[in-house]
């Protein structure tokens, strides 16, 4: 079976050291007790690992326990783990994984020009693969995809997943859980449920996840990355990108050339690499009002690359 792992930032998981390309044993397992945890969503990876300050991997077993804990998380004795993921490759396999479990609707999928496909049943899946096509999926896990030209694909259902890989596509997925992935020039990728992750990779695409602990990445030049929910992740990898995280305990990293990353929520951090730019916001921890404000240009002496700063008493303070 395979499976997404979260760690912490050393790939560790409950104070076990994990290292890509291993196998581990264990003699027992026990869901949430004993044994090797994973989740076949990879998105209820964020609620054991939010994105802000987490690292996440697939992994490989053929020993799991039938036991389960109100999501897809998993116990096995003996696990594999596999390449590490970033954000956005953690929303394309959100995505599949949704497409693989659902059940096309009679009269779902349109592949012609301008054609429209919807699925409003539970589980139902809309295709429209033409240029200029729609699809829609509103029912309980569905997944919709629209791979052509400016084609759009909607998903709002729980855990539904939309991806639009079309030139100048644009993918939303409102539901619990749900994934949106525009990889064509241009795009825009939301995903407003709680814990869902939002993912542009075309040029001056843009990617917004409004839910808590959801993660929006930017990997296009000049595309911009949200997370406003509460410990959200925004990454913005394209040069010229920015990200931005307003939520409470929110990340902002900009690793792009000349790219830049805003911090505002409450004990947010931001950081980037040399010639990014980093902006942080101080609140008050009582009613949020604000501090002070503060930017910087990664210089590599005052302001460290691959570092997260915070804003401590109006000045940038190093924190984890």
């Amino acid at each position: 079976m395979k499976g997404y792992k979260g760690f912490d930032k050393n790939l560790q998981c409950r104070g076990f050291q994990f290292e890509a390309g291993q196998t581990y044993e264990e003699p027992k397992a026990s869901i949430c007790n004993k044994g090797f945890h994973f989740c076949e969503h990879p998105l209820n990876c964020f609620e054991y690992y939010p994105p802000t300050q987490s690292r996440y991997c697939i992994v490989e077993t053929d020993c799991v326990s039938p036991e389960t804990h109100g999501d897809t998380k998993r116990v096995t004795t003996k696990i594999t783990i596999g390449a590490e993921l970033s954000i956005a490759g953690l929303v394309e396999a959100a995505v599949n994984y949704v497409v693989e479990r659902s059940k096309p609707v009679k009269g779902s999928t349109a592949t012609g020009n301008q054609g429209a496909a919807s699925a409003t049943g539970n589980q139902g899946a809309a295709s429209a693969t033409g240029y200029q096509g729609a699809a829609s999926a509103t029912g309980h896990r569905g997944a919709a995809s629209a791979t052509g030209n400016q084609g759009a694909a909607s998903a709002t259902g729980e855990q539904g997943a939309a991806s639009a890989t079309g030139y100048q596509g644009a993918a939303s997925a409102t539901g619990h859980r749900g994934a949106a992935s525009a990889t064509g020039n241009q795009g825009a990728a939301s995903a407003t449920g709680e814990q869902g992750a939002a993912s542009a990779t075309g040029y001056q695409g843009a990617a917004s996840a409004t839910g808590d602990r959801g993660a929006a990445s930017a990997t296009g030049d000049q595309g911009a990355a949200s997370a406003t929910g509460d410990r959200g992740a925004a990454s913005a990898t394209g040069d010229r990108g920015a990200a931005s995280a307003t939520g409470d305990q929110g990340a902002a990293s900009a690793t792009g050339e000349h790219s830049v990353a805003l911090a505002a929520g409450l004990n947010s951090k931001a950081r980037g690499d040399i010639g990014c730019a980093i902006c942080c916001v101080e609140r008050d921890g009582k009613d949020g009002h604000i501090i002070a404000i503060k930017a910087a240009i990664v210089d590599g002496d005052i302001i460290k690359p691959s570092t997260w700063y915070s804003l401590r008493g109006g000045e940038f303070s190093e924190v984890e």
